[in-house]
């Protein structure tokens, strides 16, 4: 049995709902009846906030191109005090995705302009991207959480309403007995849901019975249970994709570190132990 077959099985046995699926994320953080569990999450990684409120907006994003509407989903929302952010999840890695995360929060600083005797006050923006992925240039670091602001030469925030904050999900790998901060419990959450058959000791404060209670796929109506069903297809479209080009980086790796090996006069039986390669691939190097 292969890994995805593994991991289809299990999806069909599973008691809750995937976060990581459009349809899992937006019943879970992006409905009037869960407002609660954003504000939690929020809160937990945008301490100074202290957000009590918040009214989500239509300005969903989707994406410029069919990749982006199947690996990224996200939500819009206004706090009570007026300031704007954008929560997104994405599931692949993309090229130039900084710039595309700066393209996007200029929307709602942009939208902010006013006609006329305008003095040009904005209220905050802050863009979360949850990733299934790890950054390039940060995966030798231990560090989940990316916290990004403008700053000046000495390191100093030149401007604090224009924040950036990224949660790479795979460096996440603790188990539930682990679990000591509110922060990793989020974490847990987003990276074990679907796995669970029981709720775990360390999840039971009320925010986190409302979150299982909204999760439970047996409540679902027929509607929900079909929406759910073809964003787990989409969500299987892309890990499947990833997942390839991951095998793909790999292979040819393995290929480049044959032919050095060859190079350095290793036998063949050598550079298939270390590479995997089969003798005929060796020998056609």
């Amino acid at each position: 049995m292969t890994e995805t077959d593994s991991h289809r099985m299990t999806e069909q046995k599973a008691k809750y709902i995937n976060p990581l699926t459009d349809f899992g994320f937006k019943k879970l953080f992006g409905s009037e009846p869960n407002k609660v569990l954003l504000i939690d999450f929020l809160n937990e990684i945008l301490p100074e906030r202290k957000i009590k409120d918040l009214t989500y907006s239509s300005g969903e994003k989707q994406g410029l191109t069919a990749l982006d509407r199947k690996a990224i989903f996200d939500l819009y929302c206004i706090g009570e005090n007026g300031e704007h952010f954008i929560v997104e999840m994405q599931k692949a890695k993309q090229n130039y995705f900084k710039d595309r995360s700066v393209f996007y929060a200029s929307f709602p600083i942009q939208q902010q302009g006013k006609k006329n005797q305008w003095d040009y006050k904005l209220e905050p923006v802050y863009s979360v991207g949850i990733l299934d992925f790890i950054f390039d240039d940060h995966k030798n670091e231990k560090e989940l959480m990316h916290i990004v602001e403008l700053k000046n030469q000495h390191c100093e925030v030149f401007y604090d309403k224009l924040k950036f904050v990224y949660l790479e999900l795979p460096k996440f790998t603790k188990e539930e007995e682990e679990l000591e901060t509110r922060f990793d419990k989020w974490m847990y959450v987003f990276t074990h849901l679907s796995q669970l058959q029981n709720r775990p000791k360390k999840l039971q404060e009320r925010i986190f019975t409302k979150l299982f209670e909204a999760a439970e796929i047996a409540k679902f109506t027929p509607k929900e249970r079909a929406a759910y069903e073809e964003s787990l297809k989409y969500y299987r479209d892309i890990k499947n994709v990833v997942d390839t080009s991951k095998e793909e980086g790999k292979e040819e790796r393995n290929f480049e570190i044959a032919k050095n090996m060859k190079k350095e006069g290793y036998t063949n039986n050598q550079i298939k132990k270390i590479t995997g390669l089969t003798e005929y691939e060796i020998e056609n190097l």
